[in-house]
């Protein structure tokens, strides 16, 4: 019998679905690819009811969790995302929280147990092709609980050997120019937020550019549903004219191929379609 081409997508918190790989989800989910999102924690370290930090009083995990997997469900249905699974870890916070040290956290919990976990998601899905992080996180991003999200993915896909292919998202430097180039003429000012010259990914290593202007809208509307961390999403600040940009299209490193595929792609189905 032949397998249905599926997508599978692999991140660490609720909301991290929407910029890198909320374009993908659409496209492939309205051409009729079994799309399945796994979000690995939670998101308890996100920003509480009026905009509470964690470690401020009134900071409440587990309500944090209950918001922010509401919004990811929300998020998901404009994406039109076909399944979606819950590893329902604990979020580990940013590198240097006091988050880190719970025992129950994401990055601490055995890679053999976690690994295991999104490997049965494998063996039921069957993917063709899977998406993750690089090993720091997405670009030089460090996040704890991005950096497992990638150890448990590659460790379950040698695990497996079920996907033909995985990527690993991908943030083009010449991109990033562009876009804050695009800002600075539209006045906007950016404070302490511009990233450093080795932040993003070198354009030398991006293999796979997909378009996804078409679903710039449904991207865009996703990642408004994740509406208690707004504060937190530079990207619902930018100009209209740069969110464009920005969501026109999206970027990976293809890091394994069982099966023939041009050197750079336009699709992460190619060499996989009838």
């Amino acid at each position: 019998m032949e397998r249905q081409l599926t997508l599978m997508v692999v991140h660490a918190h609720p909301d991290d679905e929407c910029l890198s790989t909320g374009g993908i989800l659409a496209r492939y989910s309205e051409e009729g690819i079994r799309t399945v999102l796994v979000t690995c924690t939670n998101g308890e370290q996100g920003d509480g009811a009026g905009g509470v930090k964690p470690g401020d009083p009134g900071h409440d995990d587990a309500a944090v969790a209950v918001q922010r997997l509401g919004e990811l469900r929300e998020s998901v249905a404009h994406l039109g995302v076909e399944h979606l699974e819950l590893l329902g870890y604990r979020d580990s916070g940013m590198e240097g929280w006091e988050a880190n040290a719970h025992p129950e956290a994401f990055a601490n919990v055995p890679l053999e147990e976690s690994a295991g976990r999104l490997a049965e998601l494998m063996e039921r899905y069957r993917p063709q092709v899977v998406v993750t992080y690089d090993e720091t996180g997405g670009g030089g991003y460090g996040h704890p609980d991005h950096v497992r999200a990638h150890d448990i993915t590659v460790a379950a896909v040698e695990r497996t050997g079920i996907p033909d292919k995985l990527y690993h998202t991908a943030i083009p430097r010449a991109a990033i120019k562009r876009m804050f180039e695009l800002m600075r003429a539209n006045g906007v000012d950016f404070g302490d937020e511009l990233p450093s010259d080795d932040f993003g990914t070198p354009d030398e290593k991006v293999t796979t550019v997909v378009d996804v202007t078409a679903y710039a809208e449904r991207k865009l509307k996703a990642l408004r549903a994740h509406e208690s961390q707004g504060e937190n999403i530079f990207f619902l600040r930018m100009p209209e004219e740069a969110q464009q940009q920005a969501f026109s299209h999206e970027a990976f490193e293809r890091v394994l191929s069982k099966v023939d595929a041009p050197a750079h792609e336009d699709d992460l189905f190619a060499g996989l379609r009838p």
